[in-house]
Formats: C-alpha cells, structure tokens, sequence
C-alpha cells in the first residue's frame, strides 16, 4: 500500500464513504459472510474459548458475525484507521470479549507485535491494497499467531488467469453496481468509483488466487482451497 492510500483510509470522510457503500460495491458480500460463518460453525464451533484476530477490521463486520453464531469468542480487532476503529467498538459495544489495536499491516510485519495465539484469523477486502511480497510477509505473520490446527480465510477481490475471462468479470461487476443502485434508490456516481478502482495504480496490484494461494502454501499452510468465488471476489485460506 502507498503512502498516499494509508493517509487515504486514516481520513474519517473516505472510511465512512466507504462504509455506505460497501453493500453495492462488493458483490456477494452476504453470502461471503454466510460462508464465514458457516466455515465457523463447521470447522471451529465446539472448540471453545476460540480466539479471533480480524486483520483490517473495519467497522467490524466479521468479528459482529462470529460474535452472533458464538458470543464465546474473544476477539482481536486490527485495523490502521482509527476511525474504523471507533465504528467497530460501536457496533461490539454489547460484547465485552474485544480488544482493538491500530497498526497497519506493514507496522504489523516490521514491528511484529506479540498479540497472542489464535484459532482463526480472518481478513475482508483488506489484503488486496498490498503487493505480493506484503502480503507474503502478512502470511508469515498470521502463520505464526495462529495455534497447530488453526485456520486463515480471506475474503477478497483477486485477478483472473485469463485476460478474457478477466473482463467478464468486471462486466459482471459492472451490471451487478448498476443493479443494486437501482434496486436501493441510491444517488451516486458509481461509474467513477468503478473506473478509479480499476485504473492501474489500484488495479495492478491484485494478484490471481492461485498466486496467493501458493502463497499461503509457501508459509506453511495447508489444506488450501477456495472456499467460494463470485467473479472478483473470493474467499479462500488454509490450515495451520
């Protein structure tokens, strides 16, 4: 991530903009949470107390899913923004099992803070602003605050191996913000939102699943697999 996009997400105005719009930009995003949650419920419930480390919280979404289906857990919630932050101990005010920590992820990987052992780590549309050897290095991290037998998933934008199915891809996502502007009655000029977030600082970057799949393999994971995938937006991680 730039310079220029850490001071970006640190702006209180940009992190709620994107708040109020995350529903209709990111396609799936229920059903990705119901993946979560249903991965939660099959692989870790029953193995109580779980600890969660939420890596680029946000408002806290994730955590607030898994703190429903198990108020159990206790969770740790990193993000950069301070603000995002603030909305997440908002929306966890009724859970007392939460501690929030502000550091980016590359003061993460540099600093390499002791925030204990956890049996899952999760992560939503965060991951993607990195470069490869970032989130390399976010892997090894994660790698090694989880406990023998805890899992990683990570729920993301990713590229497509093929060019041409690339842009079917992005077709989709086009039709699918049109849609759901108009189905919600939302004034807004999602045609710039879409063609910032593909012009090639941002767009760049992301890397395919298989790339970071492999990633994860070479940290150490394994039973990596895809999850679940809608065009762009994927959900995928593996095994300590």
């Amino acid at each position: 991530m730039t310079e220029s996009e850490l001071r970006q997400w640190s702006q209180r105005d940009f992190a709620h903009k994107y708040l109020e719009i995350a529903d209709i930009m990111i396609v799936g995003r229920k059903r990705s949470l119901d993946m979560l949650k249903s991965f939660y419920r099959y692989f870790l419930r029953g193995k109580k107390p779980n600890r969660v480390l939420d890596l680029g919280c946000g408002d806290g979404v994730l955590a607030h899913e898994l703190l429903n289906i198990d108020d159990s857990i206790s969770a740790t919630l990193v993000d950069g923004s301070n603000d995002m932050l603030e909305k997440a101990r908002e929306k966890l005010v009724e859970f007392g099992n939460t501690r929030f920590v502000n550091m980016s992820f590359q003061e993460l990987t540099s600093e390499k803070p002791d925030l204990g052992k956890f049996e899952i780590a999760v992560s939503s549309l965060a991951i993607h602003h990195l470069t490869s050897s970032e989130k390399a290095d976010l892997f090894k991290y994660v790698f090694s605050c989880l406990v023998e037998g805890g899992y990683f998933v990570v729920i993301d934008c990713t590229r497509s191996q093929a060019g041409p199915v690339e842009d079917w891809f992005l077709e989709l996502w086009r039709e699918r913000i049109e849609e759901r502007q108009v189905g919600l009655n939302v004034e807004a000029d999602f045609e710039k939102m879409y063609e910032k977030y593909t012009e090639t600082e941002h767009y760049s970057r992301l890397d395919t699943m298989d790339a970071q799949m492999n990633a994860l393999r070479d940290v150490g994971f394994s039973e990596v697999d895809c999850y679940y995938k809608h065009g762009l937006f994927a959900m995928f991680g593996g095994k300590k």
